[in-house]
């Protein structure tokens, strides 16, 4: 072996590998990806000399291999890629290379990882190697006939050393010494994790040694050995790269299982496949929800060239449709920019259009096609349909058709199929076993209501009334309907208020307004009234934490049903009777509305015993 030479890096390293050290600090592990990258290009570009005939090498397949030895306290990864001479070493390590992540962090080196937000840390390169390592070491051998194999060694300094190696095969091999503050690198759970997160789907077949093997040697192995050698760690040819009409259902359930480890089978999934105007593949899948009360996140991977960038990039994919599940393959995105650039490109913005359209088309297409499924669907879907409605106009227009309403009777109706069967405004129930007084007496008049029982509910139907004139949603308890009254003989008004005084003396609320209609159903005695307006209101400021005006409570009507035995009796009561009778209807209608709380529910179990002792006394009497 010819004597090592000494060289010496132009640019100034002691200032780059800081500013790198910074951007990786919570991404360390990234220099796998950017080493495995590197190991698939040299593969690549060696395929293209064949194709066209400007190399020889054989029908060798492409494979890279990684390796670590916990006691050399070494990870080294190889391929049988194109190689490099002395030359090439010279020029791309030590020159175009080191100069690439210089302009890199001299472009991003004033700002805070939040304004840069570089997609994926791509553009370090070769040079992630260091974040890791005390020193790298390279043996390389080129594929062209008569090369000699090279071995260059820096531990990240200004200087180099280069001279003649010792591999016998082309391509390279990368030896990391790791630092001791990164010794996680040298253990075979972590390094599987990595090589799942960043490599899982690249398109050369890649193998882990977790224990030392020599790399830069050709050898023969034995039968058995081969066997267990030749199970790569990764899936070469995912999904997405098949034509939809070539795909099964069993292989889309299957692909879902095993990039997100979810054995609860996708309601459905959309394929996208597209090569003109852009180079976009990807499959998008509609999870199932376990929590019907609570959003589960989804998850969607973007990849580049089956090469893993990050998970729910929203400059590319909209926020709203991080709630599916997913893999989108862009070769024609930009990795080394900025998010803000991302935000501003034309090209991405069109990606991010065509993504949000496919997925509104398969949408429209399930619901056209068969509508019974597109129902059993809706209350896994609806949150992630509704937040997208929210968030984007355009996407509302596409699907507003098929958004779908669950009612009283447990049937789907569109808002157009609601309306054409309900007049006036829509009124809706949130809580079927609190508000079941008024659901009975809406189905005891022959009256609808739909079921909006979701967080996001009261964010949509705020927006729906926004987007479409004269649609007005009320809540079951919020109105009284006068399909629910009888035209039956007006109680007399003077009684009427007296009544009405009555109940606001024995419930001690100045400020309740009380009120008495005829009522179709007599088994009733009152029912509370809760104002609309001012109950979203403090709802507003409940969730968004005081930021809103709101009063201590929404303004509650107490309507007395005129029709009702016990309400006609009670002015005919002795008076020390008839406060305890009011409180009891009055505690009877709040428990109809809302949970009481645990001092208002003591005072009606109070109430409750004396109510049953006079009921025995009475009758004991007679």
């Amino acid at each position: 072996m010819n004597m090592a030479r000494e060289g010496q890096i132009k640019v100034q390293s002691e200032k780059i590998f800081p500013i790198i050290k910074k951007w990786l600090y919570s991404d360390k592990d990234i220099f796998l990806r950017e080493l495995v990258s590197n190991a698939s290009d040299a593969i690549k570009k060696l395929e293209r000399l064949n194709a066209i005939g400007e190399a020889d090498t054989g029908e060798e397949k492409g494979r890279i291999e990684i390796q670590i030895d916990p006691e050399a306290k070494t990870l080294s990864v190889s391929d049988n890629g194109i190689g490099m001479t002395e030359d090439e070493v010279e020029k791309y390590i030590t020159q175009i290379a080191f100069s690439g992540a210089e302009d890199f962090i001299e472009k991003y080196k004033d700002k805070t990882d939040a304004e840069a937000g570089i997609i994926g840390h791509f553009g370090l390169g070769f040079y992630s190697a260091f974040m890791v390592s005390d020193s790298v070491e390279i043996d390389t051998l080129s594929y062209q006939p008569g090369a000699k194999p090279v071995h260059w060694v820096s531990d990240g300094s200004d200087t180099y050393e280069i001279g003649e190696g010792a591999r016998e095969c082309h391509g390279t091999t990368i030896t990391l010494h790791i630092g001791e503050d990164s010794k996680e690198f040298l253990e075979e759970f972590r390094l599987r994790e990595m090589l799942h997160k960043y490599c899982h789907f690249m398109p050369y077949e890649i193998y882990f040694y977790p224990k030392k093997k020599d790399l830069s040697q050709k050898e023969e192995k034995s039968g058995e050995e081969s066997k267990t050698e030749e199970k790569p760690v990764n899936n070469t040819q995912p999904l997405w790269l098949k034509k939809p009409k070539d795909c099964t259902k069993e292989e889309y359930e299957s692909f879902y299982r095993e990039v997100f480890m979810d054995f609860n089978p996708p309601l459905f999934w959309i394929h996208l496949n597209v090569d003109y105007p852009f180079n976009l593949k990807g499959i998008l899948y509609f999870p199932q929800q376990s929590n019907k009360l609570q959003v589960m996140p989804g998850e969607i991977k973007l990849y580049n060239n089956q090469v893993y960038i990050a998970d729910n990039i929203k400059e590319v994919v909209p926020e709203y449709l991080m709630l599916l599940k997913g893999v989108i393959d862009c070769p024609d995105l930009p990795l080394n920019v900025s998010r803000s650039f991302l935000q501003n490109d034309g090209d991405v913005q069109k990606i991010s259009r065509h993504i949000t359209k496919k997925v509104s088309d398969k949408l429209h297409s399930v619901f056209e096609e068969d509508r019974a499924s597109f129902e059993g669907y809706w209350e896994d879907i609806a949150p992630f349909i509704k937040f997208g409605c929210i968030k984007d106009e355009k996407f509302y227009d596409r699907v507003k058709d098929i958004v779908l309403f669950k009612t009283l009777n447990h049937d789907y109706r569109t808002l157009e199929e609601y309306r054409k069967e309900n007049e006036g405004q829509i009124f809706y129930v949130t809580d079927e076993n609190v508000q079941a007084q008024y659901i009975r007496l809406f189905q005891e008049n022959g009256m609808n209501a739909v079921l909006l029982t979701h967080a996001i509910d009261s964010h949509f139907i705020s927006f729906l009334e926004y987007k479409e004139s004269g649609l007005k949603f009320a809540r079951i308890d919020s109105d009284l309907s006068d399909s629910m009254k009888t035209d039956g003989e007006k109680p007399d008004e003077e009684a009427v208020k007296a009544l009405c005084e009555q109940f606001k003396a024995a419930v001690g609320k100045e400020d309740l307004d009380v009120q008495a209609e005829n009522l179709k159903s007599k088994e009733t005695p009152a029912i509370i009234l809760v104002s609309e307006y001012e109950r979203r209101l403090n709802d507003m400021s409940a969730m968004y934490g005081g930021m809103f005006p709101a009063g201590a409570q929404a303004k509650t009507t107490l309507v007395l049903n005129a029709q009702n035995d016990i309400v006609q009796k009670i002015t005919s009561l002795p008076e020390e009777q008839k406060p305890l009778v009011c409180k009891y209807v009055y505690d009877l209608a709040m428990l109809s509305n809302q949970r009481l709380s645990a001092d208002e529910l003591s005072e009606f179990m109070k109430r409750s015993s004396e109510l049953l002792k006079l009921a025995v006394f009475s009758q004991r009497a007679e």
